[in-house]
């Protein structure tokens, strides 16, 4: 349960005295200090038979005010800071990982705002240039905006510092040598990269699958023996092109959730994105209505 109390001396204790009272025990406790009111997060083990509007009820005769009640496991109970630092691990060990891991920590979610849903409120985290966006009914506290924001630059960071070493460990063998310079054809809606005449990678504009015509679906690929050279990155940034040039406003790109490469390549061409992570798809969606379009 989350509520907001006046920042005044015995409120909460008012608080705690009602649920004394009504026989609410109080398992966990989360202050989270403002200027004028404080937000307050309560681990609730409440009589049988009570529910959510129950307990809101509750809390408002108490002084709380913007209550927000969800069912929970005992998993709420654990430590906070400890949560934190499992997020930072897991964040290090997969980049690509963040949303999902930030949407948990803050029991939020990744997924679009269901418009027939109750009103909620959103994070926007930023990774390099790409805008990442949970969401919640409880409104999110300046200490959480601060912690996520830490950890987005964590990711920043991880990403920067793979960037360099993987410059640095590509040999010399697999650099373009003696000036070699990718062609890169247009064909219709694809976009090929091309080497001695083998095409080593191909972005295509595809149409759009959605109620919306001004998003179109992306699908690029670069053969394996030729990536981390910027050829993906170069590809997009084509292809974003392309789309605009056939009328799109954004392009989508959508690939395993365990794809480490889709951010550093979204992030080395020097484009913004949005980045939602639900179940094992990982959607990357990138405005192209400021790009100049290829010439035909």
């Amino acid at each position: 349960m989350r509520t907001t109390l006046p920042d005044r001396p015995g409120a909460l204790a008012v608080l705690a005295e009602h649920c004394g009272r009504a026989g609410v025990n109080i398992l966990g406790l989360q202050i989270f200090p403002g200027i004028e009111a404080v937000t307050d997060e309560l681990v609730l083990s409440t009589p049988a038979g009570w529910g959510a509007s129950g307990t809101a009820h509750l809390v408002e005769r108490a002084g709380g005010r913007n209550v927000v009640v969800q069912s929970c496991t005992e998993a709420a109970l654990g430590d906070q800071p400890t949560r934190y630092v499992q997020a930072a691990r897991t964040i290090l060990a997969s980049p690509m990982s963040f949303p999902e891991v930030v949407a948990v920590l803050f029991d939020a979610e990744a997924d679009p705002v269901d418009p027939d849903g109750p009103p909620q409120d959103v994070m926007e985290l930023t990774v390099g240039d790409v805008q990442v966006q949970v969401r919640r009914t409880a409104a999110f506290t300046a200490t959480e905006h601060a912690r996520g924001s830490a950890l987005a630059d964590l990711v920043s960071d991880v990403l920067q510092r793979t960037r360099t070493d993987s410059a640095i460990a590509v040999s010399p063998g697999r650099r373009l040598g003696g000036g070699t310079t990718p062609e890169h054809v247009v064909d219709g809606d694809s976009i090929s990269a091309v080497v001695d005449g083998v095409v080593v990678g191909l972005a295509t504009v595809q149409a759009s699958l959605t109620e919306d015509p001004a998003a179109r679906p992306v699908v690029l690929r670069v053969d394996p023996a030729w990536q981390r050279r910027g050829i993906g990155s170069r590809l997009l940034v084509d292809v974003a092109r392309l789309a605009h040039s056939r009328g799109a406003q954004e392009i989508v790109l959508t690939t395993r959730s365990d794809n480490q490469a889709v951010l550093p390549m979204v992030l080395a061409a020097g484009m913004r994105g949005r980045i939602r992570l639900a179940g094992d798809v990982l959607t990357v969606r990138v405005p192209v209505r400021d790009l100049r379009p290829l010439p035909a």
